[in-house]
């Protein structure tokens, strides 16, 4: 794959890194993910695989990464990261800890999108592909993260925070920089959404 690494090869744009293996544990979950496949359609796995890397890196994928995937799926690494930079679930420089999807979509924006990049702007002091020097909070805008009819909503790591107001999507950021859960209360819309049983607040 020497081929890919030139410097006019789109992979050599990607932040290096030490060599890239996987832990055992993803090893053994790469084992079963494969097995899903016939043989020879491997490569269909590219988007499990390139989650495994991309969590084991703690939020992005650097080039070892994407070359060890295109290796274990017989792929060139062009292909691979061809996928990579397509998502905007994939992320090709380090992110924060808590990395932090403004959905900027019209439903998003008409319900009051601004006014949540706003807050998080002036909260964290970043613009939108930027990380906090602390490392704990970065900020990009993506598309529709399908979650409409809660708008505006934002997804932080694996979490998604629908409804949001200006007031409660500080509250997010300000525990989650002291480490305590991100709590926020439901409205009708979500009431209606959640099984029986369920508490008034729910921790995300």
């Amino acid at each position: 794959m020497s081929e890919n690494k030139g410097t006019n090869s789109p992979l050599s744009t990607i932040e290096a890194k030490d060599s890239f293996v996987f832990t055992d544990q993803n090893q053994q979950q790469i084992r079963m993910i494969l097995q899903k496949y016939p043989p020879g359609r491997q490569a269909s796995a590219v988007l499990p695989l390139l989650d495994l890397a991309q969590r084991q890196c703690k939020g992005w994928l650097p080039q070892g990464a994407i070359e060890t995937v295109a290796v274990i799926l017989e792929m060139p690494a062009i292909r691979v990261y061809e996928v990579a930079s397509f998502y905007t679930m994939f992320n090709l420089k380090p992110v924060g800890k808590h990395h932090i999807q403004l959905c900027r979509t019209t439903p998003c924006w008409l319900r009051g999108s601004e006014g949540i990049q706003s807050i998080c702007e002036s909260h964290l002091g970043i613009k939108p592909g930027e990380v906090t020097p602390d490392g704990k909070f970065s900020l990009i805008e993506v598309e529709c993260l399908g979650a409409c009819v809660n708008a505006p909503i934002v997804q932080i790591n694996d979490d998604y925070y629908e409804n949001l107001t200006p007031d409660s999507m500080k509250a997010i950021l300000q525990n989650l920089a002291t480490g305590k859960p991100a709590t926020i209360e439901k409205t009708s819309s979500t009431k209606q959404n959640k099984s029986q049983g369920d508490h008034e607040e729910e921790v995300l």
